[in-house]
């Protein structure tokens, strides 16, 4: 699609924008409404499409593709009306009878930039959030996954409003000329590498941005747990979507006594789940295409493999595998892997895994596995990443009452629930001032003449409410105010000879 035909795109979401349409709250839980039936009533369409494009399993792209979106949905719709009324903020005593609050409003033009791994999630997760804070939308979903994003381009104009929201598809030069836009809010999903890129040009608009990346989530595990119950979860966590998800676990820290007990766990994990021949299961992936598959096999090159290593190129499918006699050194320590390959590293205690941790960029999450508060404590206090889930694996992203985002190179802001609807609304600062003349003799001493009276006076003033105030002071002073008064007039009532009950 030429440039030319973008610019046009963008200015019909803003002309939409700009017409007030997409602010209306009804009108907004009837896009949302939209969407829910869009998904519902073409689920198999999307689930066929995933397995086309990834090879994903039935049961990955009914749950964590189409029902995650679902249940983002109903989140939305049901606390859209509350997150979207001015929030009450604390006053000075300036300005104790006027009124203060914080707007939240749209941004404007949104573009989501969609990835392929969860090719559905990770393109209308996002849109949810914009559409629910009143913006209109363009997604571009990856071309990697080239099925889904022709049917999100067929459907999403038939349930949505056409004018607010779009979708653009192509491959890196569309998105190119498409970033040459300018946008009120740019949402990225993908690789440090091209979040980057996208930071870069939205800095030419000073456009904000929130760019969920990636990077190696590690994992500890110390003899304290139940060795059978995480195995599951941890390989689980890193099996799903044949290791392809930005959570995943990446690299495995233990003692060595423990990695001894380990390997047969996991050998017996993987079997239960898999089968003797995990090619030919069902309910395990297939990796992207061939230029992953190569690249994650020169990862194999070093260590011992313990555990799987076969491959299959005509199909992209490498086994569930697990490498031990890892150097922090190694090449597959040196990126996010992205894939079933599971390294381990012996360590002597929990401080030699955090400074593992630490010498390496910050991760979009950490897995703890450890039934000690201490030693759980330890990684919570040393390290630092976008999330934490102890003693599991992933489970953290279905909590929708907590924040899904990186730091530093693992990304850069957060959404899910209300951090969606925040991350799309800009929180617009109100101050209402009234006429009233005590207010105003309060405050005119800001006026000129200027005096060292006035100055010390207005320094008391400006000053931040002591703690032992009650917040709302200024209401309870309404109240007494008007008790007061209802005494003062009880008392002319009563001299006046007036019955008044």
């Amino acid at each position: 699609m030429p440039s030319l035909e973008f610019g046009k795109i963008v200015q019909r979401a803003r002309n939409a924008f700009r017409g007030g349409i997409t602010k209306n709250i009804s009108f907004r839980i009837q896009q949302l409404n939209n969407l829910y039936r869009m998904l519902e009533e073409n689920e198999k369409q999307f689930n066929l499409a995933v397995a086309e494009d990834l090879g994903k399993p039935h049961q990955e792209a009914a749950l964590y593709e189409v029902e995650f979106i679902l249940n983002d949905i109903r989140c939305m719709k049901q606390n859209i009306r509350s997150w979207a009324k001015p929030i009450s903020a604390e006053k000075n005593f300036i300005t104790i009878l006027d009124e203060t609050f914080v707007q939240p409003e749209p941004y404007g033009v949104v573009l989501v930039l969609g990835a392929w791994n969860y090719p559905i999630q990770l393109s209308f997760c996002p849109m949810v959030g914009a559409i629910t804070a009143g913006n209109s939308c363009i997604l571009k979903p990856s071309e990697l996954a080239p099925k889904c994003a022709e049917l999100m381009k067929t459907l999403v104009p038939k349930y949505l409003d056409p004018e607010c929201y779009h979708v653009i598809t192509g491959g890196p030069e569309e998105t190119a000329e498409l970033l040459k836009e300018e946008f009120d809010y740019i949402f990225y999903t993908g690789s440090t590498r091209v979040g980057q890129i996208v930071r870069e040009a939205a800095n030419k608009h000073l456009t904000p941005v929130t760019l969920e990346l990636g990077g190696k989530s590690p994992v500890y595990i110390d003899n304290s747990v139940n060795l059978d119950v995480a195995c599951k979860r941890l390989l689980w966590g890193k099996c799903i979507n044949a290791g392809q998800t930005c959570v995943a676990p990446d690299y495995l820290m233990c003692s060595r006594e423990l990695q001894e007990k380990l390997i047969p766990a996991m050998k017996q994990t993987l079997k239960e789940y898999y089968g003797e021949d995990p090619k030919s299961s069902p309910d395990f992936g297939r990796i992207l295409n061939k230029k992953h598959l190569n690249r994650l096999l020169s990862l194999m090159k070093k260590g011992t493999i313990v555990i799987g290593g076969d491959h299959d190129e005509s199909t992209n499918y490498i086994a569930p595998t697990v490498i031990t006699n890892v150097q922090p050194t190694d090449p597959i320590m040196q990126e996010e892997i992205f894939g079933p390959i599971f390294p381990i590293i012996t360590v002597e205690s929990p401080e030699d895994a955090i400074d593992i941790i630490n010498s390496k960029d910050k991760p979009l999450t950490l897995n703890v596995y450890s039934k000690k508060n201490s030693v759980v404590r330890k990684f919570l206090d040393n390290t630092s990443s976008g999330s934490v889930c102890v003693n599991d694996s992933i489970v953290n992203l279905s909590i929708d009452a907590l924040p899904f985002g990186g730091v530093g190179k693992s990304g850069l802001g957060a959404y899910h629930g209300k951090y969606s609807f925040d991350t799309f609304s800009h929180k617009k600062a109100v101050l209402v001032r009234n006429y009233a003349m005590i207010g105003e003799k309060l405050g005119e001493a800001r006026y000129p003449p200027y005096s060292p009276t006035k100055e010390k006076y207005l320094r008391k003033l400006l000053k931040r409410r002591p703690n032992l105030l009650p917040r709302h002071v200024d209401y309870i002073a309404v109240f007494f105010g008007g008790f007061l008064a209802a005494v003062i007039l009880k008392v002319i009532l009563h001299f006046a000879g007036v019955k008044y009950f």
